[in-house]
């Protein structure tokens, strides 16, 4: 079977943020899951301008092009206010058509709520997009305190178990759009 790119999201860009950290971990299991091709997109790399100007610059260009690519979408967000980062904001603003009739899925990292306050906010947002979120999510309470100075997981058993769960219905939704889209292209 061909196998399925996803697109894994970086959603922070914070000084002395998490999130890389949070992604590589799943980035790798993602890879190792056997049916994902992996891009990861950092938000703090691509340089998004937050002026919405409806004149794409080319760095908006760079980012369209892998999101059009993508299969599926894996977005890994901290919780800022009860809510997710002004960047994945200017990120969804700028696409429309790239995330239509694909699924997405949410890696999630903060304090208490560990982000899933900010995976709710999101839902409604990709539902408007004509994107389809699916259930399954991995959460990191006190995300700090769950990785070693390496990146490594100190009790990885709990999140590697999620990220499979997650992983194996974000490729039955990937591939079944995937399938869907060739057959009957999507119109919004």
């Amino acid at each position: 079977m061909e196998p399925l790119d996803v697109a894994v999201i970086v959603g922070s860009t914070r000084d002395g943020r998490f999130g890389p950290v949070v992604a590589k971990w799943f980035a790798r299991q993602a890879s190792e899951h056997g049916e994902f091709r992996v891009d990861v997109i950092d938000l703090a790399d691509a340089n998004l301008p937050a002026a919405l100007s409806g004149r794409p610059t080319p760095e908006v260009a760079a980012v369209s092009e892998r999101l059009e690519k993508a299969d599926a979408f894996v977005v890994v967000t901290p919780e800022y206010n009860h809510s997710y980062p002004a960047s994945l904001k200017t990120l969804l603003d700028w696409h429309g058509t790239q995330w239509q009739a694909k699924p997405v899925a949410f890696v999630s990292y903060g304090g208490l709520s560990g982000g899933l306050r900010a995976v709710e906010h999101l839902r409604p947002v990709f539902a408007e997009l004509h994107a389809v979120t699916i259930r399954e999510t991995v959460s990191f309470h006190s995300a700090w305190s769950q990785f070693d100075d390496q990146g490594e997981l100190i009790n990885p058993d709990g999140p590697t178990a999620a990220a499979k769960a997650l992983l194996d219905q974000l490729a039955w939704w990937a591939h079944s759009l995937r399938d869907a889209r060739r057959v009957r292209p999507y119109a919004s």
